[in-house]
């Protein structure tokens, strides 16, 4: 990850194409370092070509007197002067010893390995120029292009300009390109070409930016006697970087230690400005007062956070110690990310909208991302034979907020002769006890009272408290609520199941006498309802599978089938799936759709579907904010009249917007390609999932590693443990559990602190990290992406095993 030291002060230096100019310009940054007093660290990572022509030695070779502060570094050197990545391929075409070509992984982490080691030596304030080869899309050793092989270091830039025909536009394209996948361009360099005269196009143009431009007259034509050529370059880099320490080549050596220092204070002060402006989601700020409990993320990239420490007093106080550290994203942002964060294609696909329409005004209109994203969802999604109509809003609260008013619509129409215009204001919803749905007032009130509601909320409903599922010392216990286990034949309140697998196959179950008593239960309570003086009952809310802000309530599925079943009434089996009986039922997917638990949808594992659904969170690959409430044929129906008051009143400026829907759709078409990959395949069979099912829509598998749950579960402090696709959740043994509990967070707390070991980790740079992790209570859970390395798994879960042997043991 990136990498930032108080007295090493680092650039990349990319070109705007090839044959820019980008050695002899960085040779003269190097030079104008060294004439300052500095020690200097040149670092090509790549260099194709035959050894006379190597730029780290030829840099040597340009700085002048000042050599013996200069060190020069080449990682990989190939011979032919070609791409890294086709030098690469033809040494082993041409050599009878294969040479092990290194993955982006193994290359960026022979790039930070090196500049940790310059770091350790820079005691005084010390340059660093780690020049690319080529220009900004020019491909690496394994293919892929340097702007994103080496995103993962995020080292601010230089760029040299190309002063050429046709340089603006290069340069310019190059630029946009930087940008787009969120690099730091700290300054423009190009020659002086008196005919072309691109810097006079380009300087305006950035200054508009805030990025300087600087200029410098072209070296001198090659001499064919070597002596001359080495006199006359001599005289160049003499004119350009002036013994008197003046010039434009010194300004910009000015300019690049304000930005390096700038940074350093910005990053510093942000604690302090944070705590006296913000005001979190979730947070007692009583509880929150020193500056270094504030988290400054500088960057992100894949599964990790770039974070600030320097607050800490070994990082402030070593010169030699990275100042932002990888820290792994431990609840993938809230449950947002799905593909890593700063995923270029993402970023791409919302450039790409954001172009073409910004933001349109969407009632009686359509556009592209929209139209083909609802097709998507609707067609080959989680809404497939079931759903015909997608309405967008913002996020998965608002989502919800318009699931309950089409559920209680057309509830309310279709038993509009029995409900007056007073008694339709007083329609409740069923759901179960631990649910959320977000924090938009009537989405709180579809909840019982909780920690989340407010001093408005109007509970309107009724809410079963749920038999779960988790594992308990090594075994598959579902656990009934003392209501349910009374009238279990046994009274048994733990019933211990065959395996995981068979817990959550519903065919299996669903003739089982335990589906019977939850049948049972469930139809005498609601005809209790019925009978008493509660609300009218107007429709069933369900979080599928995973109640996740209610404290990773892993529900029995056969609880929330039969809970369906009774409440579509007894002919609901011959119902077409496009029809809603008895009650509209709703499907929160927020959380757990679209492959958050390795599962499309809930829908093929309960067995049956929603008539109304909403997704949100992975949608969108967690770049920006969008949702999805998808509805049935009849549902919509019920809103089809003359009269625009019967119409769906509700909406958002920015519905259906153009940059969501077009990222939702880059990132379905990555998902759809994980699901099919080798990664996916091997944790399934980690889990033993059988053949013909590796790809099945209800395979119960996880990414996390089976005989880590199993040995987890068995520990003192540990009550249960769950593990299902991306998701682990682990609840520790507390006599005050609940919402409020520290428990958790106080056994896990070593894991925030990065480790040094002998051997690189397994983060981008191979820096030690820290985990990142959020709790409910006596819930400590973690998230994966969908991408997650598996050797980032294994890593974060010997951490997590080493604080809790670590707990039992004070």
């Amino acid at each position: 990850m990136s990498l930032l030291f108080k007295n090493l002060r680092i650039h990349q230096v990319f070109g705007a194409n090839t044959d820019v100019g980008k050695t002899v310009l960085t040779s003269a940054l190097v030079r104008a370092s060294a004439a300052a007093g500095h020690p200097v660290h040149y670092l090509k990572p790549v260099s194709t070509g035959p050894m006379s022509d190597a730029d780290d030695e030829r840099v040597l070779s340009l700085v002048g007197k000042h050599k013996r502060r200069v060190q020069s570094k080449c990682l990989f050197r190939f011979d032919d002067p070609v791409s890294p990545h086709l030098a690469a391929r033809r040494a082993n075409e041409n050599s009878v010893v294969e040479r092990a070509v290194p993955t982006d992984d193994a290359f960026v982490n022979a790039v930070a390995s090196h500049i940790r080691e310059s770091a350790t030596q820079a005691r005084a304030p010390t340059h660093m120029y780690v020049e690319t080869a080529g220009g900004v899309h020019s491909p690496t050793l394994s293919g892929t292009t340097q702007l994103d092989a080496y995103r993962p270091l995020f080292l601010p830039t230089v760029l040299i300009g190309d002063s050429r025909l046709g340089g603006i536009s290069s340069t310019i394209a190059s630029y946009e390109a930087m940008l787009l996948r969120g690099y730091i361009i700290d300054a423009v360099l190009l020659f002086r070409d008196e005919y072309y005269r691109n810097w006079e196009y380009l300087a305006p143009y950035f200054a508009e930016r805030g990025i300087p431009v600087v200029s410098v007259k072209p070296p001198p034509e090659r001499n064919v006697d070597l002596a001359t050529d080495a006199a006359n370059t001599e005289s160049y880099y003499k004119d350009i970087v002036s013994e008197h320490g003046e010039g434009a080549i010194f300004d910009v050596i000015k300019h690049l230690d304000a930005c390096h220092a700038l940074r350093l204070a910005e990053l510093d002060t942000m604690p302090r400005r944070t705590l006296d402006s913000i005001w979190w989601p979730f947070v007692q700020h009583g509880h929150v007062k020193q500056e270094a409990d504030v988290n400054v993320i500088d960057s992100a990239w894949g599964d990790f956070f770039s974070v600030y420490n320097g607050q800490r007093p070994a990082a402030s106080e070593s010169s030699g110690i990275s100042l932002l550290e990888p820290q792994f994203d431990g609840s993938a942002s809230w449950w947002t990310q799905a593909i890593g964060h700063a995923h270029p294609a993402l970023a791409l696909a919302a450039a790409r909208a954001a172009g073409r329409y910004g933001h349109v005004m969407f009632p009686e209109a359509t556009h592209l991302p929209a139209l083909k994203l609802a097709e998507r969802l609707i067609n080959d999604g989680p809404g497939q034979g079931w759903a015909s109509r997608a309405f967008y809003s913002d996020d998965g609260s608002t989502g919800m907020e318009v699931a309950i008013k089409m559920a209680l619509r057309a509830f309310a129409t279709r038993e509009a002769g029995q409900l007056g215009g007073a008694r339709r204001k007083d329609l409740g919803i069923l759901g179960l006890k631990g649910s959320y749905h977000g924090d938009t007032i009537g989405a709180m009130d579809a909840c019982e009272e909780g920690v989340y509601t407010c001093e408005w909320h109007d509970a309107k409903g009724y809410w079963f408290d749920p038999p779960t599922v988790a594992i308990r010392n090594g075994k598959t216990v579902v656990s009934l609520p003392p209501a349910i286990a009374a009238e279990n034949e046994d009274g048994q309140a733990d019933i211990e199941t065959v395996s995981l697998s068979w817990t959550y196959n519903i065919d299996e179950r669903l003739n089982s006498p335990l589906a019977e008593v939850y049948r049972g239960y469930i139809e005498r309570t609601l005809q209790k309802l019925k009978d008493g003086n509660g609300p009218r009952i107007a429709a069933l809310v369900l979080e599928p599978l995973v109640m996740g802000a209610g404290g990773m309530i892993f529900v029995d599925p056969l609880f929330q089938r039969v809970l369906v079943d009774v409440v579509r009434g007894p002919d609901s089996s011959s119902r077409a799936p496009s029809e809603w009986s008895g009650l509209p039922v709703i499907f929160d997917e927020v959380f757990i759709g679209l492959y958050r638990l390795g599962l499309q949808t809930s829908s093929a594992l309960l067995g049956t579907t929603p008539d109304i659904s909403v997704n949100a969170k992975i949608l969108t690959g967690g770049l920006v904010p969008l949702a999805v409430t998808l509805a049935s044929d009849s549902i919509y129906r019920a809103f089809l009249s003359d009269d625009k008051v019967d119409a769906l009143l509700h909406g958002h400026s920015y519905t259906a917007y153009p940059v969501g829907c077009e990222v939702a759709r880059e990132t379905l078409d990555i998902v759809d390609k994980l699901a099919a990959s080798p990664a996916w395949t091997a944790a399934r069979e980690k889990w033993k999932v059988p053949e013909p099912e590796k790809v099945s829509a209800t395979a119960v598998w996880s990414f996390w590693d089976p005989e880590f749950v199993h040995v987890v579960s068995k520990m003192d402090r540990v009550a249960e443990v769950m593990a299902f696709g991306t998701v682990l959740s682990i609840k520790v043994k507390d006599d005050s559990a609940g919402y409020q509990s520290h428990s958790a967070r106080a056994l896990l707390e070593s894991i925030k602190t990065a480790v040094s070991t002998d051997t690189l980790s397994p983060a981008p740079g191979g820096s030690p990290f820290g985990i990142h992790y959020r709790t409910l209570g006596n819930v400590a859970y973690f998230m994966l992406s969908l991408n997650t390395p598996s050797g980032v798994v294994r890593d974060v879960e010997g951490r997590v095993w080493t604080a809790l042997e670590k707990g039992l043991k004070n």
